[in-house]
């Protein structure tokens, strides 16, 4: 059998991981890349990869490399291969098409039609026929990854990424990925403990798939098993006789295994997540393997038969689920029921904040990095036994802010120099008070870290009553915490003497370094919303449930450039968060507006602004991902066209409603050419980016004429830093 190259791509730091799989499964030349592994073997082992393999997305086999300094060479390098050996006329094909630091093709969807192309004229040249298209399912699926100017070109021999098993089917909140499951019960031991007999609970189950990977590692279950396609099925050179020996060798050991699986059990206190995960281990064949029920993280606890073993969970942490505090609690009473119920047993669980790690209050091995999508996490591993306990002295910041203000050693009022802060906040108010008057302002910001002592913003909504907004930028950890909550304690005790308002006014926030968060996360369920207004429109503000309050204030003034423009016009605005854009528009004549945001939280809110300032007519809101919306918009024969469109994503999403990551920098040029698509002659986009970093791509829009607006764009309350955003008005360089 003849010897081929692969390269298995996995999530990044999996690598290892997948390595010492691949040597187990025969591989060859075996060679760590980033996000995946080079080898060498027989299509059987390619074959044993797909099934077999616990770790890796996809199985890729090699058909060759070449330059890409023109765009035609990448059309001639595709080619170059005979594709009468893969596929034949009537077969279907997909293409997969990425790029990273070329300077020549820089739209995957551009590349992927390039590649589809040169195949597709291969094909017709000697059958007069064209193969067929297949997103789902295709018999083969051509992978082309373009780095620098280098190209490789490869069969996808997985078809579709191997982390889907075949038994998940039901979406929870949070769902954890098939193959980092798998990654962390081979690194926390699990194949050992089962061997040996041990105890399996995950005592925050969500949907099983912990559970399920469990139970698949000690019963020699193969992963791929369940699967019914693979990408090698419809390929020309297929072995099937191999194939079919090598599936029914899974079967064999499958059936052997099952009697060897151990105790596994999972809790969870959401009747919901019970009965996903119940269907999924229905689904796996595993119902009588695996004892799941209802029960709340406080009652987890081993039946006295069940030997020690491992605990291990995939909890919620801040970027992912719940309220801070709350969340900080759940780790604390998850430490305590660990040293008090599960001594003698090892655990694991994976997060993403060290300071919940440290609320356990029991000491773990060196963490191991896993990735959770884009969000970089820590797996933790611990042996529970009473030499490894502490006392956690580490506490949230808004436990120790709390402590800070209602009963610190010293009255609030003495805290470090509030005093100097209080008289910087009196002579900005002075000023901007003056300047809110004149221009009929009535929310603004008052105070942005003048003093670099008291990191804060301090935001003033004015309706029926005066409420303030405070943001504490997180301190740096060379600032002394004592001393970063004294000052806060004192801020917040100075803010009501300042502005003659009760203290139950005052809301605060800590604004921390985001990862890859949404900036929409929930924090709170008060419900408790009030109205303000601006440029004549009313809007409906929220303290305390969000980390935004629902309105940007740095966006007002081109939120009322778009109200003096809209009039008679169509009007389109994308990640439209709570409408407040819309609204503008509307008032400002606009015949007809589309407001189209992924939550459907925003989407009801924007509903309810519209309806607050009594507007009605042709108002569309959609709730739906802003970039597939786009992308199937703009590949439309007849698509919709707007005359002016507001377009203001988030700097990074990795939201779980998303197929895939969104980077503005990286993601920019493609949303920005496919929303003006559906400029109108002589129509009008406005974008906007508070990413500080961030770097407009003129040449790749080098069809668009773009106006850097953003100084004109920055409000007189946030001169202090002129930075907040950038801003362009981008119009196609000819009417269409």
């Amino acid at each position: 059998m003849s010897h081929y190259q692969f390269f298995a791509t996995t999530p990044k730091a999996m690598e290892a991981v997948l390595c010492e799989e691949l040597k187990q499964l025969g591989a060859e030349n075996i060679k760590p890349a980033l996000a995946g592994v080079a080898f060498a073997g027989d299509l059987a082992t390619a074959y044993r990869a797909c099934l077999w393999s616990r770790t890796a997305n996809r199985i890729l086999l090699l058909l060759g490399t070449f330059d890409v300094k023109t765009q035609d060479d990448l059309y001639y390098g595709v080619k170059r291969i005979n594709w009468f050996e893969h596929m034949g006329p009537e077969d279907s094909f997909a293409v997969t098409f990425s790029a990273k630091n070329s300077e020549v093709i820089t739209h995957s969807h551009f590349g992927a039609l390039k590649v589809k192309d040169a195949i597709v004229d291969q094909m017709r040249a000697k059958f007069h026929k064209r193969p067929n298209i297949a997103i789902e399912r295709p018999d083969i699926r051509v992978n082309v990854h373009l780095q620098g100017q280098s190209a490789q070109l490869s069969l996808d021999l997985s078809g579709e990424s191997l982390h889907r098993r075949g038994y998940r089917d039901i979406t929870i909140q949070a769902p954890i990925k098939e193959n980092l499951a798998a990654a962390m019960l081979l690194k926390s031991g699990w194949p050992d403990i089962a061997k040996a007999g041990g105890t399996l609970i995950d005592p925050m189950c969500g949907s099983g798939t912990l559970l399920i990977e469990a139970a698949m590692i000690a019963g020699d279950f193969a992963p791929g098993l369940l699967r019914d396609y693979y990408g090698f099925l419809g390929w020309k050179q297929h072995d099937e006789e191999v194939w079919l020996a090598i599936r029914e060798d899974a079967r064999q050991r499958k059936l052997a295994g099952m009697d060897k699986i151990p105790v596994i059990a999972g809790f969870d206190l959401d009747r919901q997540s019970v009965n996903a995960a119940l269907a999924h281990i229905a689904n796996a064949g595993l119902q009588h393997k695996i004892h799941v029920e209802r029960r709340d993280i406080a009652d987890a606890e081993a039946a006295a038969s069940w030997p020690p073993g491992l605990v291990i969970c995939n909890p919620p942490y801040g970027e992912r689920l719940g309220d801070t505090q709350e969340t900080a609690d759940l780790y604390q009473r998850f430490g305590e029921i660990l040293k008090t119920r599960f001594i003698g047993w090892k655990a694991a669980l994976i997060i993403s904040d060290p300071e919940l790690g440290f609320r356990l209050g029991i000491r773990s091995q060196k963490p191991v990095t896993l990735y959770n999508g884009a969000l970089e996490c820590k797996l933790l591993r611990f042996s529970i036994e009473p030499a490894a306990f502490f006392v956690p002295k580490a506490k949230t910041p808004e436990e120790r802010i709390s402590r800070a203000v209602e009963g610190s050693q010293q009255p609030a009022e003495d805290a470090v120099g509030a005093d100097m802060f209080a008289n910087r906040l009196q002579k900005n108010l002075k000023k901007l008070a003056k300047w809110a008057k004149q221009n009929q302002v009535t929310c603004y910001r008052v105070y942005d870290a003048d003093l670099p002592e008291f990191a804060v913003a301090v935001d003033i909504y004015q309706g029926e009553e005066t409420w303030v907004n405070v943001q504490e930028y997180e301190p740096p950890k060379s600032v002394d915490p004592f001393k970063a909550d004294r000052r806060l304690a004192g801020v917040l005790a100075e803010i009501p003497k300042v502005l003659g308002i009760p203290k139950a006014n005052v809301f605060l926030k800590i604004r921390r370094k985001q990862k890859s968060t949404d900036q929409y996360e929930k924090h709170g369920e008060t419900g408790q919303f009030h109205v303000v207004e601006e440029g004549g429109c009313k809007f409906w503000v929220n303290f305390e449930d969000y980390i935004d309050t629902g309105l940007f204030l740095d966006h007002r003034p081109i939120r009322l450039r778009i109200q003096q423009e809209a009039k008679g016009k169509r009007f389109l605005n994308l990640f439209a968060y709570t409408g407040s854009a819309t609204v503008h528009a509307a008032k400002g004549g606009a015949i007809a507006t589309t407001t189209v945001d992924m939550s459907n939280t925003y989407v009801n809110w924007a509903k309810r602004n519209l309806a607050l300032n009594q507007i009605e007519g042709a108002h569309e809101l959609i709730q739906a991902d802003c970039l597939e919306w786009l992308a199937q918009e703009a590949a439309q024969p007849y698509c919709r066209q707007y005359d002016l469109i507001f377009l203001d994503p988030p700097t990074f999403s990795n939201s779980k409603r998303m197929e895939d990551v969104f980077d503005i920098q990286q993601d920019h040029v493609q949303l920005i050419t496919h929303a003006a698509s559906l400029l109108a002659p002589n129509g009008v986009l406005y974008f906007s980016t508070n990413f500080r970093r961030f770097k407009m791509d003129p040449q790749a829009l080098s069809d668009l004429r773009i106006e850097d607006i953003s100084a004109a764009t920055v409000p007189e309350d946030f001169s202090r830093n002129p930075k907040i955003h950038y801003c362009w008005r981008i119009q196609k360089t000819c009417a269409e």
